[in-house]
């Protein structure tokens, strides 16, 4: 039997969860999601923190009610492993594109990692040119293909920590990164190259965990297996609430603050009944106030 916290899904199911899928090299991360809508027969599912083609590693999926939810998953921190490959830049900032330029200033690893000490930290990072945000409601990479270069404004994102050291060969750099939401590792290379004298690109780009989902519990797509909402949601704090409180939850009731007694004084909050069923996710509001962010309807 498998763990209480896990469900493997058959297409007679009708379950809501969360699937760790470990994507492979070449696949969109609709790609994955249109592969599991097959897999699980069911068309509601999305996905968390969207992964580029090349790219490897963890992307978190929902289904049912977990699609409600996959924002508090986007907003955990993410951890990433690249190789920065020095002395190129390409169109892409990665392997894919066309070399653009070259250098022969090739920094040493000591040089890369002085660099790197000032991109740790909120900093300001101007997305890639091909990227899924939008400018005026289009995508970026769409005004990319049409051959179109546009100014792009910086945005603030978070590196929570960085690591370089040596790669597999010469010029080539391991880089490890935990970062915010919103973070390209594509510009963050670029821009490390940069500050070290020098151009680079990413090689390759696996994505090892999004909070405290890692790698270990990813699986293929046709292995998929599916966590509990509950499960999913585990690295914010759980509030448990009585059956009173449960019926005030259930109809997205503002609330005083000591009424659900939170540790950590910032939310989101997970908020269960007695036998550990998702209730809610709510966050703070006016002072002394938490209201609901998501509330979910109960099966009878």
């Amino acid at each position: 039997m498998p763990p209480k916290s896990l469900i493997i899904m058959t297409q007679t199911t009708t379950k809501h969860g969360f699937a760790i899928v470990d994507k492979e090299t070449g696949w969109t991360s609709h790609d994955v999601v249109a592969k599991a809508r097959g897999t699980f027969g069911t068309k509601k599912i999305g996905h968390s923190g969207t992964l580029d083609p090349p790219a490897t590693g963890v992307l978190i999926l929902g289904l049912g009610k977990a699609t409600r939810l996959l924002r508090f998953i986007t907003d955990l921190p993410k951890e990433y492993e690249a190789t920065m490959v020095i002395g190129t830049e390409t169109s892409t900032l990665d392997a894919e594109g066309e070399v653009l330029r070259k250098t022969n200033k090739k920094p040493s690893l000591k040089e890369l990692q002085a660099a790197s000490k000032d991109f740790v930290g909120p900093i300001k990072q101007i997305p890639p040119m091909v990227s899924a945000v939008k400018v005026q409601g289009k995508r970026l990479y769409e005004i990319a293909r049409e051959g179109k270069e546009i100014t792009r404004e910086p945005r603030t994102v978070k590196i929570h920590e960085l690591s370089i050291s040596d790669g597999p060969r010469n010029n080539v750099f391991t880089l490890k990164v935990k970062c915010g939401s919103g973070t390209y590792i594509r510009s963050l290379v670029s821009d490390i190259a940069q500050q070290a004298g020098s151009l680079g690109h990413v090689g390759t780009l696996r994505r090892t965990a999004i909070g405290s989902h890692n790698e270990i519990d990813a699986s293929q797509i046709e292995k998929a297996v599916i966590i509990e909402l509950t499960e999913g949601l585990k690295d914010y704090e759980m509030i448990q609430v009585n059956d009173t409180m449960k019926e005030r939850i259930k109809v997205g009731a503002v609330v005083r603050t000591e009424e659900l007694s939170p540790v950590k004084p910032q939310g989101p909050w997970a908020i269960v009944d007695s036998e550990q069923n998702l209730l809610a996710m709510y966050e703070n509001f006016k002072t002394g106030t938490l209201k609901p962010a998501v509330v979910l309807p109960q099966e009878n």
